[in-house]
């Protein structure tokens, strides 16, 4: 008989979000991901209708741990160039929180062609929810270069470079362990990230002095 409990999604989830990350949706069957969570396929089922409908569920939790953090250092009080310190510090703070969400956030770009899959991210708007933060990170930086604060940019290009910086980053693996020679989710690996793109992107956006 399925096991109704909260604590069984729960675990299914924690489970499927790790071995999706790990190995891509195509390459994990249902049976992989209840006998990993130590359950019955019954009982998955129970849970969620699909495979599909896993996977969205999976990374609809993972966006919403971001807008949990994000979202608040987007409306905090501060000028625009304060604001994009705590949006970095903030997106850096979550994915090393939840080592596997980089890597499932990276994989969900490149893995979306199964038909289930799109139906099932669509269903779920978590692709609308992404733009969504993208469109107040935006704001933040023509708001910057309006005010002066930053120096003109194209916010698109920006957007990448803080994307790929913090998403790849946290995805990398054993490629960023190797080029590191260190462990890339220690305390002092994470202070150290967020300082350095923080200096990064201050100094970058820095408006040029006229002679």
């Amino acid at each position: 008989m399925p096991d109704p409990s909260p604590s069984s999604r729960a675990k299914l989830l924690d489970v499927a979000e790790q071995l999706f990350a790990s190995r891509g949706y195509a390459a994990i069957g249902v049976s992989a991901v209840a006998g990993a969570a130590g359950l019955g396929k019954s009982s998955l089922f129970h849970h969620f209708p699909s495979k599909a409908d896993l996977y969205a569920t999976v990374l609809v939790r993972v966006v919403e741990r971001i807008e949990g953090q994000v979202l608040p250092a987007l409306v905090a009080i501060g000028d625009p160039a304060h604001t994009l310190d705590r949006v970095v510090a903030a997106i850096i703070d979550v994915l090393a929180e939840h080592p596997t969400s980089a890597r499932l956030l990276l994989r969900s770009v490149f893995e979306d062609d199964d038909e289930d899959v799109i139906a099932a991210s669509a269903a779920s708007g978590v692709n609308e929810r992404i733009a969504a933060i993208l469109d107040k990170v935006s704001a933040v930086i023509e708001d910057g270069v309006a005010a002066g604060v930053f120096r003109p940019v194209s916010v698109p290009d920006l957007l990448q470079t803080v994307v790929g910086a913090t998403v790849f980053h946290f995805a990398s693996g054993d490629f960023g362990e190797a080029l590191f020679r260190a462990p890339i989710f220690s305390a002092e690996a994470i202070a150290r990230r967020k300082r350095e793109l923080q200096i990064l992107l201050q100094q970058g956006l820095a408006p040029a002095v006229r002679p």
